[in-house]
């Protein structure tokens, strides 16, 4: 998956609830640097409208009426590789995100409907997605806690501190900054927490970092 080269950030919303759908489309088509290409009801009329090359993000309900969100996204990410998918639910189930195949893990963000996200949650994670990156909902990566004798229960107050703010989508200047850490020390953090979690060779680690994150903490 190539990162979005262009300013404007080009968005297709899927939403099977009407009302939620012109909302969400309106106020993006009001932000700056992003542009509503489609926004349609269900699985069968993305897959009619979104062809490859017209979109950056897929913004898709998992929920729909007449298909699964997650299983669309992975259509249309296997038709365009470049397609960044951005998944809304009405439930906290961002665990489905540790089921996508490995050929298309990469560029994949979620939001749940029910955390009242803002709109600059929303176009962070919109821009996170479209560089490739994985943002999961700041709501739930603030409450979510290291399992007991997990890999993450292992590491450091600050080395935590590090990987929470990687699953919320930040750059590793936006870390840096957060953080009052130079990037060459964060990037010292960031090698320590991938050889601490022993995250596979060969792979993308700041998602396989943030998959570990999902899969060894709990939310309430």
């Amino acid at each position: 998956m190539a990162v979005v080269a262009h300013a404007v950030v080009r968005v297709a919303v899927v939403e099977d609830h009407q009302l939620y759908r012109e909302m969400l489309s309106s106020v993006l088509a009001d932000q700056a640097g992003i542009e509503v290409r489609t926004s349609v009801a269900g699985a069968q009329a993305a897959r009619a409208a979104i062809t490859a090359g017209s979109v950056d993000v897929a913004i898709l309900d998992v929920e729909l009426a007449d298909g699964n969100g997650v299983s669309l996204g992975v259509q249309l990410r296997r038709r365009d590789p470049r397609i960044g998918i951005l998944l809304l639910s009405g439930l906290d189930v961002m665990e489905l995100l540790l089921d996508l195949p490995a050929d298309v893990r990469r560029g994949w963000s979620y939001l749940s409907k029910a955390s009242a996200i803002s709109v600059h949650t929303v176009t962070a994670a919109i821009r996170a997605t479209a560089s490739g990156h994985t943002m999961l909902d700041p709501a739930l990566v603030a409450k979510s806690v290291p399992r007991k004798g997990s890999s993450l229960a292992r590491l450091t107050p600050r080395q935590l501190d590090v990987l929470q703010l990687l699953a919320t989508g930040l750059s590793n200047a936006g870390i840096a900054q957060r953080l009052e850490l130079s990037e060459r020390t964060l990037e010292n953090h960031l090698n320590s927490i991938y050889a601490a979690l022993k995250l596979p060779e060969n792979q993308n680690s700041r998602v396989s970092a943030v998959l570990r994150f999902i899969e060894e903490t709990s939310h309430g």
